[in-house]
């Protein structure tokens, strides 16, 4: 099922939060990666958290609130899958630099 405008709204706005959250606790710097590199993994992580947590079924009594902590959970995961994403590439890229 394709999400409706008004949750992917949702998704862009609690994506931010998500991706301040996944800086913060990767970085362990209150400012994360810089408002714009938040911004970009919150969006990313907030889309691709919420299509698992759709798809798998995850935690679906936690959709009724207009913005819910089920999209704030989904949002968090995925920045931090997006995050493991990118150290596994870039760890990747580095070692056939390399060799």
């Amino acid at each position: 099922m394709m999400p409706s405008v008004d949750q992917v709204v949702v998704w862009i706005f609690v994506g931010l939060l998500g991706g301040s959250l996944a800086g913060l606790v990767i970085t362990w710097d209150r400012r994360g990666f810089g408002l714009l590199r938040n911004l970009a993994v919150g969006l990313v992580g907030a889309f691709v958290g919420g299509l698992l947590f759709r798809l798998f079924g995850l935690l679906p009594g936690l959709e009724g609130i207009s913005i819910s902590l089920r999209d704030v959970v989904s949002a968090f995961v995925g920045s931090l899958i997006v995050l493991t994403g990118l150290w596994i590439w870039q760890r990747t890229v580095r070692k056939r630099d390399v060799m």
